[in-house]
């Protein structure tokens, strides 16, 4: 099947989930397919990055990403129907070079990589669009309005209006909808009702329990958090975690020695300042993930906005470290509180689970077996790339 892929992102270094998911469907498809991939390309990605991509696609074409914030974004989202965040991805270069590769080749189906790219295709198009969605991103900019300060809220308010009318309106115009999660697919029926669930997942070779003795034994404990700081909901859970769920570790934590190792690009200095006893920052340790977990004996993963599902949390569950999360957090990947994730939902008890975890041997050791199992049932990429594949066939 030829394939024309369209992203928002060159999923290449695995700097984030979306890289993560991207990077291996393209490297599974491109076993029985054909892709075409044109994405944008970020500043500090070059020729190396763009090559480990070209090694699964037939041709790969990059245009470079607009600055999301500057004084003409915002001033053309003020006159403008389109949210801030489509604005940013609006790219005439990037609308000139599909045009003209639908012109110069035949395409089965166009597979696109998140709605804000949408309008940069062709308004008449005669062959399957098929949108991937990682997220609601609409409802991920209401909970982060819901705990913005007041006087920016009215402002906000205006941009989800927009955005949930643009989101919904590429849902229509796409034949088929994939959503990472049940929770999102309902929410995408009520407009299209032509939507699969094709899941995050998990290189099942990369993240593994590395041995039968787990880390619970070690004499230090160290509890990992992680992410991209570039999102805005990776910044809210570190400074939930710095300012109140730490604080309460440090001080209730049974004869042993814990740390908090805070791993990220670019951690802010207003993150950094947090910083207390037992606290490590880390903004080098991210180029192999797997080997953060080998380290890590529990992940704190406070989720208070966003939505699909999480990688870190798949990725910890894979390796063998104890998750504890909010309802938030585990929603969409079908773990149950207590038999594969712990689960809580305010700073207090987010506290006291992870001194429980840490403090309780057969606790741990039942959590991570069956995150284990369930990862190894659900998450298994090239299941999941079988699963997508399947909607490729049912729109050509």
């Amino acid at each position: 099947m030829k394939i024309l892929m369209v992203s928002s992102y060159l999923p290449y270094p695995l700097f984030s989930g979306g890289h993560i998911r991207l990077y291996n469907i393209i490297k599974d498809l491109y076993k029985n397919n054909q892709i075409t991939l044109i994405c944008e390309k970020r500043t500090y990605q070059n020729e190396k990055d763009i090559a480990e991509v070209r090694k699964f696609c037939k041709e790969i074409i990059t245009v470079d990403r607009n600055k999301q914030w500057t004084l003409k974004n915002i001033f053309r989202t003020g006159f403008s129907k389109y949210p801030f965040l489509v604005t940013g991805h609006t790219h005439s270069q990037m609308k000139i070079v599909i045009k003209k590769i639908l012109k110069k080749e035949k395409f089965d189906l166009i597979h696109v990589e998140t709605f804000y790219v949408m309008q940069n295709l062709p308004n008449e198009i005669s062959i399957p669009v098929i949108l991937t969605e990682h997220n609601i991103e609409y409802l991920v900019y209401k909970r982060f309005r819901d705990k913005a300060p007041f006087y920016i809220k009215p402002l906000l308010d205006i941009d989800i209006l927009k955005l949930k009318k643009i989101e919904e309106g590429n849902w229509r115009k796409a034949d088929v909808a994939i959503a990472v999660s049940f929770e999102d697919k309902k929410v995408i029926e009520n407009v299209n009702d032509r939507v699969f669930i094709v899941p995050n997942g998990v290189d099942m070779q990369e993240f593994k329990i590395q041995n039968s003795k787990f880390k619970i034994d070690r004499r230090e404990r160290t509890v990992l958090f992680i992410g991209d700081f570039s999102w805005v909901e990776n910044r809210d859970a570190a400074r939930a975690v710095l300012r109140d769920i730490w604080p309460k570790i440090r001080s209730n934590i049974k004869n042993q020695k814990v740390k908090l190792w805070i791993v990220g690009r670019k951690i802010p200095a207003s993150i950094k300042k947090l910083g207390t006893d037992g606290v490590v920052f880390d903004e080098n340790a991210l180029s192999n993930t797997s080997i953060i977990y080998e380290k890590a004996d529990l992940l704190l993963a406070p989720i208070r906005m966003g939505g699909g599902t999480s990688f870190k949390i798949l990725e910890a569950m894979a390796s063998g470290v104890a998750v504890v999360t909010t309802r938030l957090g585990a929603i969409g990947i079908g773990a149950e509180n207590r038999k594969e994730v712990i689960i809580a939902d305010d700073n207090q008890k987010l506290a006291d689970s992870v001194i429980e975890v840490l403090n309780n041997k057969n606790l741990y050791d039942k959590i991570t077996k069956n995150a284990r199992s369930l990862i190894e049932e659900k998450y298994n990429w090239e299941n999941i790339t079988k699963e997508l594949e399947k909607v490729y066939q049912s729109v050509v």
